[in-house]
């Protein structure tokens, strides 16, 4: 991260801090308004983090490491579409996808938000002729059921979308995921669907991402064995990518092309026409709510004072605990069962961003980056992992994230799933003595003696940081703001890292090896693989 003098010395300091820092029980004691002042409400997102291990101190050296960094100039660099990517030499404009009508981006000289809304336009309408019946399946019957074919951030984040607005979803609709290559994967989503009423989106900018286009050409094969024609594919198939050529071989038209750009990661690629199955089932009208949100998040990211800034806080606090507090994972706890995909999709955004072991230079990085990401639905994980979280050797600081209202009125039941909300938070950041505990015993009738013995096992030590992150109620314009409220928290740990957040070399030399293992299947040729391949390789060539 830093080499300056004055950033070694802002290092120094939080290292001095991270050692010496009072428990938040006598943090809260000591600041009556500590809740009040750590507090930041933007684009209808409120983020409490009074119950993180910090003071003033640590938050003032945190900013000041942040403008050694120049995360002010990363800011705005990546607002006026300078090449942040270095290794790729692209732009990283996400952010551009949901700029409104009027907004002016450049790439290399030229406008692209004219294509973008362009696009935009093109999805409107061909949701309005799918839902009217204009654009139809080949017997003349609706389209009804949307097939998203994709992997990465073509399933993940749209699949992230989907669940947490189904709320939304037009009456008669229904939406699958086929990403896996793996061959129960597929039968279970055809399983039951109607040829004639079925959409399959493919989406690959490429068109030959292996998983994505194996799972395509088993769809058209499933399409002609349901007594489908080449002529009747495209009134079945659309795609979202660059290549056109691959596509309408395929036996899509190429009006029911819909493109994508260099400049949009894959994993920021829910915003455009990626997204278009979800907007199919939920109405674009409420897929543009969705990418107002993400904006008036981005303008805040944008604009906001680092130390008023949601995303910026995030980021920083990630740093504080990886890199002088010696976490090594963060959770992700979602307390409304819509957003249960979100741990999923924030895995491959944070893992696949910030996993590097290089600096933007190629040098060694000399700290820890990347979290690892897990998480999943409260109360669910009340009764599972949050053992871990609260009583076991690690510092796994949480992000808690609910709605305040529900889609749901059942009884008293969002009442009660707030209550644990809470709760939890409470329980990790302010723990119980063991003090407390043999009294609480003891006044119960048991023995001072079986009190004291069984006390160390109850305590709850506390001190356990975590984040209150609130917003109404799960709309689309609120659940726009919520990811690239971690878009930009991403980004930001990637610039106090110094590393690339936008490249994934990573997943690179898996899928060439892969090659090299099928061939060896069909071959038998193992001479190039090592001794633990040959047999693993002979034991599937025997099984078949």
């Amino acid at each position: 991260m830093a080499t300056t003098t004055d950033q070694t010395a802002t290092q120094r300091k939080l290292a001095l801090k991270a050692s010496e820092l009072d428990t938040l029980v006598s943090l809260f004691a000591a600041d009556p308004q500590r809740a009040v002042r750590y507090q930041v409400k933007a684009a209808g997102i409120l983020l409490d983090y009074s119950k993180n291990r910090i003071d003033d101190d640590v938050l003032s050296h945190l900013m000041a490491l942040a403008e050694q960094q120049a995360l002010p100039e990363s800011i705005a660099a990546m607002f006026a579409g300078d090449v942040l990517n270095n290794t790729e030499k692209r732009p990283v404009l996400h952010t551009a996808l949901r700029q409104p009508r009027g907004a002016s981006v450049k790439v290399n000289g030229q406008d692209v938000m004219p294509e973008v809304h362009a696009t935009l336009d093109k999805m409107a309408q061909f949701c309005d002729q799918v839902h009217s019946g204009a654009f139809c399946g080949h017997t003349g019957k609706p389209l009804r059921t949307i097939v998203n074919i994709g992997i990465g951030g073509s399933f993940l984040g749209p699949k992230l979308v989907s669940d947490a607005l189904m709320p939304y979803w037009q009456s008669g609709y229904d939406l699958r995921y086929m990403a896996n290559i793996d061959g129960t994967d597929f039968a279970e989503t055809v399983k039951g669907l109607d040829p004639e009423t079925t959409l399959f989106v493919i989406c690959s900018k490429s068109f030959n991402t292996l998983e994505t286009l194996k799972n395509a050409e088993a769809a058209r094969q499933w399409f002609y064995e349901q007594g489908g024609t080449p002529e009747q594919v495209q009134q079945h198939f659309v795609a979202v990518t660059t290549n056109i050529a691959a596509a309408t071989q395929f036996g899509i038209s190429a009006d029911n092309l819909f493109p994508m750009w260099d400049w949009v990661g894959g994993r920021y690629s829910l915003w455009s026409a990626v997204g278009l199955p979800q907007a199919l089932v939920m109405g674009f009208e409420h897929f543009s709510a969705l990418l107002s949100g993400a904006h008036e998040m981005d303008e805040h990211f944008r604009t906001a004072p680092l130390d008023e800034n949601i995303p910026v806080l995030l980021g920083l606090l990630g740093v504080w605990y990886q890199n002088y507090m010696q976490a090594d994972s963060h959770a992700v706890l979602v307390y409304d069962t819509y957003l249960k995909e979100l741990p999923n999709h924030l895995q491959q955004l944070d893992m696949e961003s910030n996993g590097k072991r290089v600096t933007k230079a190629g040098v060694p990085v000399t700290e820890q980056t990347g979290a690892v990401i897990w998480g999943g639905t409260g109360t669910n994980g009340q009764h599972a992992y949050h053992q871990l979280l609260h009583q076991g050797t690690r510092l796994i600081p949480c992000d808690f994230i609910m709605p305040l209202k529900s889609h749901h009125q059942v009884s008293d039941h969002h009442d009660w799933l707030f209550a644990n909300y809470l709760a939890q938070q409470q329980a990790l950041a302010f723990g119980k003595t063991e003090a407390a505990i043999i009294q609480e015993l003891t006044e119960k009738g048991m023995t001072t003696e079986a009190a004291q013995s069984l006390a160390p096992h109850k305590v709850m030590p506390g001190n356990k940081p975590c984040n209150s992150i609130l917003f109404d109620q799960g709309t689309p314009a609120r659940i726009g703001a919520l990811i690239a409220m971690y878009e930009h928290k991403v980004a930001v740990q990637g610039v106090m890292w110094g590393i690339n957040s936008f490249d994934q070399w990573g997943v690179e030399l898996g899928k060439v090896l892969g090659e090299a293992v099928f061939d060896a299947l069909n071959t038998g040729d193992v001479s190039a693989f090592d001794s633990s391949s040959v047999q693993l390789i002979s034991l599937f060539r025997e099984s078949k």
